[in-house]
């Protein structure tokens, strides 16, 4: 999308499943290989009692909405703020939601309320700022 098409207001989401098999792969592709992600034995005695996600596959899924619908492909991510409000275990499904808060069509921003969720709880909630260009004019 251009910015002269994105309205405030506006907004994309997207539904992912996690499981102990995307937690492990994510763990491969980043490199953080914390047992409270990955090893069951060990994420039994924290305060989970069960592995839980990583907070930055959440933010991925973030990425993933901004970068494929909204504002979508040619879009540059400039900023993201996080605050991670509860964990995301195997089995559940996040439903992430971006919503156009800010246009700013003199800097060719776009800013973004970011929010993830299970179910009825918000497992993560920030903000995003994006560069995104105008309608390239017709000769």
């Amino acid at each position: 999308m251009y910015i002269d098409e994105i309205v405030v207001g506006q907004s994309a989401t997207l539904e992912r499943a996690v499981t102990q098999e995307v937690i492990n792969s994510f763990a491969d592709a980043s490199g953080d290989h914390n047992p409270v992600h990955v090893d069951p034995a060990f994420a039994a005695g924290t305060m989970f009692k069960t592995t839980i996600a990583h907070g930055m596959l959440s933010a991925a899924y973030i990425s993933a909405v901004l970068g494929t619908q909204l504002p979508g492909p040619g879009a540059i991510y400039m900023a993201q703020s996080l605050k991670f409000r509860a964990p995301v275990r195997p089995g559940d499904k996040v439903v992430t939601i971006c919503t156009v808060k800010e246009i700013v069509r003199e800097k060719k921003r776009v800013v973004l309320d970011t929010v993830c969720k299970v179910g009825d709880t918000v497992v993560l909630e920030g903000e995003a700022t994006m560069l995104v260009q105008p309608k390239p004019k017709q000769a």
